[in-house]
């Protein structure tokens, strides 16, 4: 386990649930993602996750990444899409699979092609199952996923499960970016009851209630992205951090 896995690792086991960000190169510029990231460090997230569902150049890339890295204290994860949303400039990669792609190249192909360039930079792995949830989302799109219906929580929980025993370190459920609805408190619970791996909850999620929604119900990790864009007076987001940091303090259903 490297050095930013267990530092979330251990926060999520002395703490209680964290928040993450997630800032999107494609949608925000260098100079205003560095005081994002410098806003949301002050508020409490845990750390930044740089990446999104659509191309990037590399030079955009690392320009932002450098940004938030002169801005911060917080370790930096790439979230990528693809080989270019590699940087070597980020402290760790989250090394996912899209597991319910029907597109082989999505579940081990990008991580063949990839695994050398992490290795050359160094890049901190973080071994991540990525299951998509609902339909519409430009991840699903771009990812070449069946997403798994929204009322059928049994069949996210057997891929989260089957991401355990391949060896993955984090499951990640997503709404998609923009989504109009987070991810049902009821898929989260039944996800999580077959877990011992922690559960990340991202995509939707606009309002401290969703927040605490997904907490209650098992979420280990709480990803916002797409409210940071469209939240202009930050009152929302610092809300919805405050909501996870404080959960420690209340009962999971």
């Amino acid at each position: 386990m490297g050095r930013v896995e267990q530092y979330l690792i251990n926060i999520i086991n002395t703490t209680g649930p964290i928040h993450l960000t997630l800032i999107d190169p494609q949608n925000t510029n260098p100079k205003k993602a560095g005081k994002i990231a410098k806003t949301l460090e002050k508020y409490g997230t845990t750390a930044i996750m740089v990446g999104g569902s659509t191309v990037v150049s590399i030079p955009q890339l690392d320009a932002v990444i450098n940004n938030i890295k002169n801005s911060v204290n917080i370790p930096v994860i790439l979230f990528p899409n693809n080989i270019t949303g590699i940087s070597q400039y980020a402290d760790a990669i989250w090394f996912m699979s899209l597991l319910n792609s029907w597109n082989t190249h999505f579940i081990t192909g990008i991580q063949a092609l990839g695994a050398p360039i992490v290795k050359q930079y160094g890049l901190e792995a973080i071994s991540l199952g990525y299951i998509i949830v609902g339909e519409g989302s430009t991840a699903a799109y771009m990812g070449q996923a069946h997403p798994i219906p929204r009322d059928k929580p049994k069949i996210a929980s057997i891929y989260a499960l089957a991401a355990q025993y391949l060896g993955m370190h984090f499951v990640y459920l997503e709404a998609g970016s923009g989504s109009k609805s987070p991810i049902p408190p009821k898929m989260v619970t039944m996800v999580k009851k077959n877990l011992k791996i922690p559960l990340i909850v991202g995509g939707g999620i606009r309002t401290q209630e969703a927040a605490e929604a997904a907490i209650k119900t098992g979420a280990d990790v709480i990803v916002t992205g797409t409210i940071i864009e469209k939240d202009q007076s930050g009152e929302i987001i610092k809300n919805i951090i405050a909501c996870v940091k404080n959960f420690k303090k209340k009962k999971r259903l």
